[in-house]
């Protein structure tokens, strides 16, 4: 039952308002920029994903996938600070940017969304394929950490084991009931800051794609229901708003997940309706960790030290991730079950028969040497009581033979 009910994160007292929690991490921290060396991943539908990736030694077999949220890339602030904190502690690190968000538009009308794990799946076949890493960690923020959850319900039991665990924070788990929150008043600048970009694609679509786009109007529109009943979800295969926002939320996918994960939803996240914290599943679950620090706000969870910033320090957010997959891979370690939906190896298997062969053949012969003094003292007691009747009964003979010779 894997609810963590206290959560440790105490956020500064400057930044326990929903909002500078989470503008102010966004725009005032200052995060090197990672030794990325950049690869292109052409894909079998005639598109591309550009990849960053950053190599600690040739030989390390330990290494980290990296999914940004809406309108981000592998340069975000939250993607450089889990680059460094996980490449601090030896980690290889890749982070992959979404279709159309490398600085380059994607070459076809398809568009990223929050519901493309098929992508996912293509950059963790990709990161196998290097052939060097045994332990695999998936990350995801906001929209990625949604990608991140849904890719690892579908693949479920079928799962590479080489995907050891994942954690994922500020994900909206039900996308229907999210843009209704994001549509609120009060949180216009965001949907502002989104649209903006937004529309600069569609734009650069339409002079791609000119009988496929009309933007027309495309200024009026003010939501994501607006947006994605119009672009994401005909230019991505949806029927319709609704149909895109059912089919991709993560939520239904939680129950299915086999792998360690931990999954940090802030409760003062204003992104996010009631139905992202999914207090329930975790509680049936073996693998899914929900933690709901009260604090956090979206993609924030900054951390001070002594009143000031910790500058080239990390955030709370990059020390729990790191403290929850060292923990996962050393419980792993010290398990000697496997974890279900995965076969026992043949050679564990032999070992364990033999062992139980062994042990009950060891039960017989005590069982069998714990009645033989108890047999051998049985037979000495019955050869006593039959010698001592055998006296006894000759006694009574050669009495009853004197009195009668004294008869006579």
């Amino acid at each position: 039952m894997p609810l963590i009910e206290n959560s440790n994160y105490a956020a500064p007292p400057m930044l326990r308002g929903k909002h500078l929690a989470t503008i102010l991490p966004s725009i005032f921290r200052s995060v090197p920029d990672a030794p990325y060396r950049r690869e292109r991943m052409e894909l079998d539908d005639g598109d591309f994903l550009d990849l960053d990736r950053v190599q600690i030694t040739p030989d390390n077999h330990r290494l980290i996938i990296l999914s940004h949220g809406l309108e981000g890339d592998s340069r975000g602030k939250y993607i450089l600070g889990m680059v460094r904190a996980f490449t601090g502690a030896g980690w290889d690190a890749l982070a992959w940017n979404f279709r159309g968000c490398s600085g380059e538009d994607n070459r076809l009308l398809r568009t990223y969304h929050g519901g493309a794990s098929d992508d996912l799946a293509r950059v963790v076949e990709r990161a196998l394929l290097y052939g060097q890493y045994s332990e695999i960690v998936l990350c995801g923020f906001s929209m990625g950490g949604n990608i991140t959850l849904k890719y690892l319900g579908e693949q479920s039991t079928k799962i590479d084991k080489r995907i050891r665990a994942a954690v994922a924070f500020s994900v909206p788990c039900h996308f229907a009931d999210c843009s209704q929150v994001l549509a609120h008043k009060s949180n216009r600048v965001y949907m502002w800051k989104f649209l903006k970009t937004l529309r600069e694609k569609v734009r650069t679509k339409k002079a791609r794609f000119p009988d496929e786009v009309d933007d027309t109007d495309l200024h009026l529109i003010k939501d994501f229901l607006g947006f994605d009943e119009r672009f994401t979800a005909p230019t991505n295969g949806f029927r319709d708003a609704m149909d895109y926002w059912t089919s991709v939320s993560s939520r239904q996918f939680l129950n299915a997940i086999r792998v360690p994960a931990l999954l940090v939803n802030a409760q003062n996240d204003p992104f996010l309706a009631p139905t992202c914290f999914p207090y329930d599943e975790a509680r049936e679950s073996p693998w899914l960790h929900f933690e709901a620090p009260e604090h956090g706000g979206h993609v924030g969870f900054a951390h001070f030290k002594n009143g000031t910033s910790r500058g080239k320090g990390l955030y709370w957010s990059e020390q729990r991730a790191l403290a929850f997959v060292e923990s996962a891979l050393n419980a792993a370690a010290q398990s000697k079950t496997p974890s279900p939906g995965r076969r026992k190896p043949a050679a564990q298997k032999a070992t364990k028969k033999a062992a139980k062969k062994a042990a009950k053949k060891t039960a017989m012969k005590k069982k069998s040497g714990a009645h033989k003094p108890a047999a051998k003292a049985a037979g000495r007691s019955a050869k006593a009581a039959a010698k001592k009747k055998t006296a006894k009964k000759s006694k009574q003979t050669g009495g009853a033979r004197k009195k009668a010779t004294r008869r006579a």
